[in-house]
């Protein structure tokens, strides 16, 4: 199984980019993670939405069709996702009712520094991928508050018992995804 894990934040030191590849960790040993860099992708201009793409663009869709899943990790920004990670997906979106979003199994995850972990993203997020025909994984939100004091300083996510919450969420997730593809 190929799960493609997209990161809405670009800075170097992202606590979600740390998130993803730490929810890399807790996968079985037939399944990888394939973390997308969105730092190319220009703003979505329907001038540039023709037969031929952006070569930035064109490998975000050729990754996205040849993933099983996707993981989503946003960054709240005023309540909300990140510019980053709506362009994203507003570029993945096209054609309407037939994009590389329709049906594709998603799960859904934040990290902040703040202490509802980004949960008001999710829920954006969410209403966002709906719109796109795109299934998202029910289960309780995997929202990581006080993200900053969650890691080592190589990007290991320390605490023990948030670590039980990532590998439930985890496997949960990639069963799942493996219901979808049968």
């Amino acid at each position: 199984m190929k799960i493609l894990a997209i990161s809405g934040s670009v800075r170097k030191d992202s606590l979600n980019t740390q998130l993803l590849r730490a929810a890399g960790e807790f996968v079985d040993e037939g399944t990888s993670i394939e973390l997308f860099d969105l730092a190319d992708i220009p703003f979505y201009n329907g001038d540039l939405d023709g037969d031929t793409k952006p070569a930035s663009v064109q490998a975000l869709l050729d990754a996205i069709t040849a993933a099983d899943g996707m993981l989503l990790a946003t960054p709240e920004y005023n309540y909300s996702v990140s510019g980053v990670l709506k362009n994203a997906i507003d570029w993945a979106s096209r054609p309407a009712f037939n994009s590389v979003l329709c049906g594709k199994p998603t799960g859904v995850m934040s990290s902040s520094m703040s202490t509802l972990g980004g949960a008001r993203a999710q829920v954006h997020l969410r209403d966002i991928l709906a719109a796109t025909l795109t299934p998202v994984y029910l289960a309780p939100d995997f929202a990581l508050a006080s993200a900053h004091t969650a890691f080592d300083e190589n990007g290991r996510l320390v605490d023990e018992g948030t670590r039980d919450f990532l590998q439930k969420y985890m496997m949960g997730y990639t069963h799942w995804v493996a219901r979808q593809r049968a």
